[in-house]
């Protein structure tokens, strides 16, 4: 999208296209996955069709899978850049798509790869380069979901009828989500993964995360960079790790000597588990996909796990993407401009562009308890790891009941407390909801409660966890905004029907703004 508004539409940055005028759009997007252990890019096209006044998806197609490159490092703690740089300019001209074309898509850094220090750097660099991208990383709680709906084990959970469990095991890091009735109900994640460990051609070891070297004492090994690694230490390793992470799989908190593994909280599911399915560069081995070895404990780790998985009695079920379901799920963004009314103040709050949205279950009762509402907007920053509150958050409200003085105060007075990191650092205070009382809300905090922050409050959507919202400046015309909600489509299982995550609608807004 351009920052360009005409006459209320929205334009497309590639060749002036309009919401408004056309009954068929086709955008392009691509997802670029730079992780601890390979990086790798998918472009995607995806196809909306106009229903009276609005658009829905209606068919989408990865149309070119890049080369998967092992992620290159300069030095130990930090990635190459240039190298990377030139993969993806290459990847680009393979796809003959130039980054101009790119309507939307996602950049993320994964894994150990976030921790490098010039990840940042470089996850800035590749947004500008690479299209208008929507998110640069990607925290553990945030990979585990997205692993779990790229791998299809979402959509598995819902054709079973039963939780399910996705493994997604990477080069530093394994992420494990549980998924029931068409949710991810539970995540935890580890240092855990094939690359902790990598080795030259003369089994000579090249890099050793801190996690891998944990490994080795708790075996009486002492692991250094250019020290051998035997093929009996690189089974013992693999068998270790495989170990900790069916324990961390059973909701246990394992450890490596005195160090704990975990990098988020333990699971906290207890009931019973239908089928596994593993995705992940690991998992290429786990399902025969791959045979070659990369200086790593790859295939040894995937043996060990395999063998752990028979042996618990837990049906290995397979996913429908391995190790490009997380890219893939970035890939496939789309796009749709939404809403009915507004309360904006001050006026130059606005545009807003990127912002990632929250969907808390809130409790919208009768009576509407604030700490309640507090508790589930920290659940949801939390989970989507925006819980420091560096950047603006908007939190989807799907209002019900009646617009009383109290209920309006006491659901103001939870989403501030809720929202209080976020409102520390200066961000304005962003609701979106699905009914019609945004303005109510917004001059609630205005005159009633004397806000200090900057408000913005918008109904008419429809939104959820992963949609990033760009809210455009006022119209001079019209009194409205331009809301673009950039919607992160998953693939869905032939078994699931229709495409239930993917039916995203696309309308015109007009409102009144203070």
């Amino acid at each position: 999208m351009t920052d360009d508004v005409q006459g209320g539409r929205i334009f497309f940055s590639n060749s002036g296209r309009t919401f408004g005028e056309e009954d068929e759009l086709c955008v392009l997007s691509v997802g670029v996955d730079i992780g601890s252990s390979t990086s790798h890019l998918v472009f995607s096209r995806i196809v909306l069709e106009r229903l009276d006044a609005r658009y829905v998806v209606t068919e989408r197609e990865s149309f070119y899978q890049s080369d998967i490159l092992l992620t290159p490092y300069a030095a130990e703690d930090e990635i190459d850049a240039h190298a990377l740089g030139t993969f993806i300019d290459k990847q680009y001209k393979d796809a003959k798509v130039d980054p101009d074309e790119i309507d939307t898509g996602a950049l993320i850094l994964t894994g150990v790869a976030v921790r490098r220090k010039n990840a940042r750097a470089i996850g800035e660099l590749f947004a500008r380069q690479a299209g208008r991208m929507v998110a640069v990383s990607a925290g553990d709680s945030l990979e585990s979901v997205m692993a779990a709906y790229g791998s299809g084990a979402v959509a598995r959970s819902i054709r079973n009828g039963a939780a399910v469990m996705n493994v997604d095991v990477g080069g530093g890091t394994a992420k494990i989500a549980v998924c029931a009735d068409g949710k991810v109900t539970d995540v935890t994640a580890l240092d855990i993964g094939a690359r902790l460990v990598v080795l030259d051609q003369g089994c000579r070891i090249a890099r050793l995360e801190e996690a891998g070297r944990r490994f080795g004492a708790e075996l009486g090994l002492t692991l250094e960079t250019g020290a051998i690694l035997t093929e009996d230490q690189a089974r013992a390793l693999a068998a270790l790790m495989a170990d900790k992470l069916f324990e961390a799989m059973r909701g246990g908190s394992p450890r490596a000597g005195s160090a704990d593994l975990l990098r988020l909280d333990p699971l906290n599911f207890h009931g019973d588990i239908s089928d596994v399915s593993f995705s992940g560069g690991v998992s290429e081995y786990i399902y025969g996909g791959e045979a070659k070895t990369f200086g790593d404990l790859g295939p040894e780790l995937a043996a060990e796990l395999r063998a752990r998985l028979a042996a618990s009695g837990l049906q290995l079920a397979r996913p429908d993407a391995r190790i490009r379901a997380t890219v893939i799920g970035a890939s496939q963004y789309t796009m749709q401009v939404s809403g009915s009314t507004i309360f904006v103040s001050p006026l130059d709050t606005l545009p807003l562009r990127n912002v990632p949205v929250i969907a808390p279950d809130l409790p919208l009762g009768d009576d509407i308890d604030p700490a309640a509402v507090s508790v589930a907007i920290k659940a949801a920053l939390k989970r989507l790891d925006l819980g420091d509150g560096a950047n603006p958050v908007a939190v989807f409200v799907p209002w019900r009941g009646s617009a009383t003085f109290k209920r309006l105060d006491d659901f103001c007075k939870g989403v501030a407390d809720g929202l209080h990191a976020v409102l520390a650092n200066g961000h304005p205070i962003v609701l979106a909801g699905d009914g019609d009382v945004g303005g109510l809300i917004g001059i609630h905090y205005c005159e009633e409660m004397k806000f200090k922050n900057p408000i913005v409050s918008i109904d008419g959507l429809e939104l959820k966890d992963f949609d990033y919202i760009d809210i455009g400046a006022i119209l001079d015309t019209s009194g409205a905004v331009p809301v673009v909600i950039k919607s992160l489509v998953f693939p869905t299982g032939a078994g699931v029907g229709k495409d239930w995550e993917a039916e995203r609608t696309v309308t015109s807004i007009a409102a009144n703004a203070k």
